[in-house]
């Protein structure tokens, strides 16, 4: 879902200045190819690209296909074959077909507004799914008819949407259970559905050397990043300049305050010291957060988790933290730990999404 704020806020960004652009989206795909139905790319008319579908042959000609598109001031659909010899002789070992839709959006009023408030949608988790109804005309099979509006839960539509009766009911119904990227095949229509929730927020307790790295890949791969630390010199945005956001706290003790800590917060406790570790693993543990992890060594966390349990912290309260936090890789360096916890955020992301 961050990927879709992420991409969204560029788009709100090309239309705000005037600049129409296209969004490139995997409409179909059959076999082994790098990405899945949904994924998107935005490019603008300088041709530059935003996001990925895939990479290598397949991005270079939906770039080429996509300025075309800006050209005309048409849409287009484009099929990629991924099982040929040339391809394979550029050095790609997918072997599978994608259709792409090449979504050209002019730098209008009506369509930056509808964008700007799926944005505001995303940010504020209020529910709405963008949908990108499309269908292709026989006498121009490769130019397709496409409309966009938002729907949400309780069925309002905002934006030009052409259903109505029993394809619209149906669509609420479906979109309702949704919580990735997807198609759904109507009589008439086919329909692109991304479902709206906010990013998952990282809440880094600590700004030191393994945060660093921790931070930077973290917003690399969608998470939207707030570092908090006792000290300045630390915590700042020149130090950390992939993060929404860089707090100074006083101490520990109320290293949470003011935080909107929810279901899609993630808590990774790499402070200093064990005793600020402790400090706030205990606050954490009386949130709601979606995830809590704590780096140390198992006689460092079993040290804590004693401290804690003798205060009356239940032993079900700590099967909650994964600790040590990360992935079992034989990681050593500040990067490779990065590596290990920034792969256990993602593989937790995604099963919260499924």
């Amino acid at each position: 879902m961050a990927e879709n704020q992420n991409i969204t806020e560029i788009i709100c960004e090309l239309l705000g200045n005037g600049l129409p652009l296209v969004i490139a989206s995997i409409i179909k795909h059959q076999g082994s190819s790098p990405r899945h139905t949904g994924a998107m790319m935005v490019i603008g008319k300088d041709g530059k690209s935003y996001g990925t579908i895939g990479g290598s042959l397949l991005e270079a000609s939906t770039i080429r296909e996509a300025m075309l598109a800006v050209e005309c001031g048409k849409p287009r659909i484009m099929e990629f074959d991924l099982t040929n010899q040339n391809v394979f002789d550029a050095g790609m070992i997918c072997g599978g077909k994608d259709t792409i839709m090449l979504d050209y959006v002019p730098a209008n009023k009506e369509i930056l507004d509808l964008f700007q408030r799926w944005l505001s949608s995303v940010i504020h988790d209020s529910g709405f799914s963008f949908l990108t109804l499309f269908r292709t005309e026989s006498e121009k099979p490769g130019t397709p008819v496409i409309k966009h509006s938002l729907l949400s839960r309780d069925g309002q539509v905002i934006g030009d949407c052409p259903l109505s009766g029993t394809d619209l009911e149906n669509i609420i119904l479906k979109v309702r259970n949704f919580s990735e990227t997807s198609i759904i095949s109507l009589q008439d229509w086919q329909v692109l559905v991304v479902p709206g929730r906010k990013p998952k927020t990282l809440y880094c307790f600590g700004a030191g050397h393994v945060a660093k790295p921790t931070a930077h890949i973290a917003a690399l791969t969608g998470f939207r990043v707030v570092v908090i630390d006792d000290r300045a010199e630390f915590s700042n945005i020149e130090r950390f300049p992939d993060a929404r956001e860089t707090r100074v706290i006083t101490d520990y003790s109320h290293a949470l305050k003011g935080l909107d800590i929810d279901r899609d917060s993630f808590i990774v406790i790499i402070t200093r010291g064990h005793k600020y570790d402790r400090l706030v693993l205990e606050q954490a543990l009386q949130t709601k957060a979606g995830y809590i992890g704590m780096i140390g060594s198992r006689k460092k966390i079993n040290t804590i988790y004693d401290a804690l349990m003798a205060t009356g912290v239940k032993v079900e309260e700590l099967e909650r933290v994964h600790a040590p936090v990360g992935l079992e890789i034989g990681a050593e360096t500040p990067e490779e730990i990065a590596i290990s916890i920034i792969a256990e955020l993602i593989s937790e992301r995604s099963r919260q999404l499924k």
